[in-house]
C-alpha cells in the first residue's frame, strides 16, 4: 500500500494475518470472563441437566452439558440471547471459541437446550447465590424490591378486544353457516365431477374459518376467566374494607362503588402470539405487551436474591411473595440473617417504592420479620424531616416513618441499590425483550438474566473459584 511521502506506520500484513492461528489463551487476557467461568461451571452441581442424557443411547453423542452450559452464561453475561447470534459467535469470536472448540452446535441445537433446560438452569440461581456469600458480596443490611416492564415476543397487531371478539364470531358464524348451505346447494352438481373422490370433504374456506372461529372462541374465554377471577378478587377486597370500617366505626368515602361484573369490558384485550401477556404502559408513554419483571436487591454490591415476572401491570400484590422468595433463597443459599445482640434476627430493611404499598403488604412484610419503607405517595425532593408522631392509621404512620431523618436517609438508598441494576441488565446487556414466549418460559429466561448479572458481580469483584 502507498502512503504519503515522510509517513511511517506500523508494519501491517492481513494475508499473513490470515493464516495465522490464534489461541484465546494467548490472545485474551489471563483475567477475562470467560476463564472465569470456564473455571466456574465445573464446581456447579448440573445434575439436573446432565439427567436426560444419562440413559440416552440413540444417535451421536450430545454435547457436553457443561460446556453447552458455560457456553450459555457466558452468552447471556456479554448480553448475546439469540440462538443464531450465539452460534455466529462460536465461528468468529475468541472467547465462545475458548468454550466450545472446533466442534461448534448450531443455532437449534442451542434453542433447544436453552427450552429443554430452562428450569434446571435457573435452578443455579441459589447455587451462583451462595457463591455470592462466600466472596462475602451478601451482607444483608437491606433488601430493596422494585419492577420493570420487559417487552415480550408478541406484537399489538396480533390483538383483539373482547368487543370486537364477539362480533368476529356472529361474523364468522354467519359465513360459516352461508358456505355450509352453498356447499348443500351444489352437492348435485358437483357429483358428476368428483371422480374417484367420496364428495364430502370439508372444503378449504370451511376449514380456515372453522380454524379462527375456534381461536377467537378460545381467545374470548380466557377473556371471561380473567374477568372472572380479578371479580372475585375485588369482592374480597371490598369484603375486607367493608369489615375494617365496620371495626373503626369509619364511614365511607365518596359515592357507593358500582357493583362487580363479571363479564370482561369490550375494550379488554388478549393476544394470539402470547396469550400469558397483558398490554402495559412503557416508560416511554407507550404501550406494548409486557412481562412486569421484578427483583429483590441486596444493598451492598447489587446482587440479586430473588426475582420473578408477573403479568400485572402494578405491583400491589408483589411486594410479600417477593420477600417470600428472598428469604427462602437466601435460606438455601445458607445465608443468615443478622442478629442482635441476643441472637434474635432482626427485622431487616425492605425498601420499596409507592407501587408497592398497601396496609395489607406492609404487615405482610412485618410478618415475615422484614422491616418495611415503603412510600405510599411520590417523594417529594428537599421536603423538610419531621419528628415521628402518633397518626390514626396505618398509611399516615408510614408516610411519617420515612419522613424521619432516619427513614429519609435509609428510603434514599433504594435508588442506588436498585434502579442501577435495571439499568446494567437493560442498558449495559441490551436486555429489553423477551425471546420465549408463555409466562413460564418467560420467568426461567428472567432468572437466567438475574444470575448471570450475579456472576458478573463475582467476576468483577475478583471471586476466584477452587480450581481441581
Amino acid at each position: 500500500m502507498n502512503h504519503p511521502r515522510g509517513t511511517t506506520y506500523r508494519p501491517w500484513n492481513p494475508e499473513a494475518y490470515r493464516q495465522q492461528a490464534h489461541s484465546p489463551g494467548g490472545k485474551l487476557p489471563e483475567d477475562d470472563l470467560v476463564f472465569f467461568l470456564l473455571d466456574l461451571v465445573p464446581h456447579l452441581d448440573l445434575s439436573a441437566i446432565a439427567a436426560p442424557y444419562e440413559d440416552e443411547r440413540r444417535g451421536a453423542p450430545p454435547f457436553d452439558p457443561a460446556m453447552m452450559t458455560c457456553l450459555l452464561l457466558y452468552a447471556y453475561c456479554v448480553g448475546v440471547y439469540s440462538s443464531r447470534k450465539i452460534a455466529r459467535a462460536c465461528e468468529r469470536n475468541l472467547a465462545f471459541l475458548a468454550i466450545v472448540g472446533d466442534d461448534r452446535p448450531d443455532f437449534r441445537t442451542i434453542s433447544d437446550f436453552r427450552k429443554l433446560h430452562l428450569k434446571a438452569l435457573a435452578q443455579l440461581f441459589t447455587q451462583v447465590l451462595r457463591l455470592a456469600r462466600e466472596a462475602g458480596l451478601v451482607q444483608l443490611g437491606a433488601l430493596a424490591t422494585d419492577g420493570t416492564k420487559v417487552a415480550g415476543n408478541a406484537s399489538r397487531h396480533k390483538a383483539m378486544s373482547y368487543g370486537y371478539l364477539s362480533k368476529e364470531v356472529e361474523r364468522l358464524r354467519a359465513e360459516i353457516e352461508a358456505l355450509l348451505q352453498r356447499a348443500q346447494d351444489e352437492d348435485a352438481a358437483e357429483d358428476a365431477v368428483l371422480g374417484s373422490r367420496r364428495g364430502d370433504e370439508l372444503p378449504a374456506e370451511l376449514q380456515r374459518r372453522e380454524d379462527r372461529l375456534a381461536t377467537i372462541l378460545a381467545a374470548k374465554q380466557r377473556l371471561e376467566e380473567q374477568a372472572r377471577v380479578e371479580a372475585e378478587a375485588e369482592r374480597q377486597r371490598r369484603a375486607a374494607a367493608e369489615a375494617e370500617r365496620q371495626r373503626t366505626g369509619q364511614q365511607r368515602r365518596g359515592r357507593e362503588p358500582k357493583p362487580v361484573a363479571d363479564t370482561p369490558d369490550d375494550k379488554a384485550q388478549t393476544n394470539f402470539t402470547d396469550p400469558d401477556l397483558k398490554i402495559m404502559k412503557t416508560n416511554n408513554k407507550g404501550w406494548a405487551y409486557c412481562g412486569n419483571a421484578q427483583v429483590v436487591v441486596d444493598d451492598v454490591c447489587q446482587i440479586i436474591v430473588a426475582c420473578e415476572v408477573t403479568a400485572a401491570s402494578n405491583d400491589k400484590e408483589q411486594a410479600v411473595p417477593l420477600a417470600e422468595a428472598a428469604l427462602a433463597n437466601l435460606a438455601e443459599a445458607g445465608i443468615a440473617r443478622p442478629s442482635d445482640a441476643a441472637g434474635q434476627p432482626r427485622p431487616l430493611p425492605n425498601l420499596t417504592d409507592s407501587g408497592y404499598y398497601s396496609e395489607r403488604a406492609a404487615q405482610g412484610l412485618a410478618a415475615l420479620g422484614l422491616d418495611p419503607y415503603m412510600a405510599t405517595e411520590r417523594q417529594r425532593h428537599h421536603a423538610a424531616a419531621v419528628a415521628a408522631a402518633a397518626a390514626p392509621t396505618a398509611k399516615e404512620a408510614m408516610a411519617l416513618k420515612l419522613r424521619t431523618a432516619a427513614g429519609r436517609a435509609l428510603y434514599a438508598l433504594r435508588k442506588v441499590i436498585v434502579e442501577p441494576v435495571f439499568g446494567q441488565i437493560k442498558g449495559a446487556r441490551g436486555f429489553r425483550r423477551f425471546l420465549l414466549r408463555g409466562l413460564e418460559k418467560i420467568r426461567g429466561e428472567w432468572c437466567l438474566v438475574c444470575l448471570t448479572h450475579n456472576l458478573l458481580k463475582l467476576w468483577r469483584y475478583g471471586y476466584a473459584p477452587l480450581r481441581n
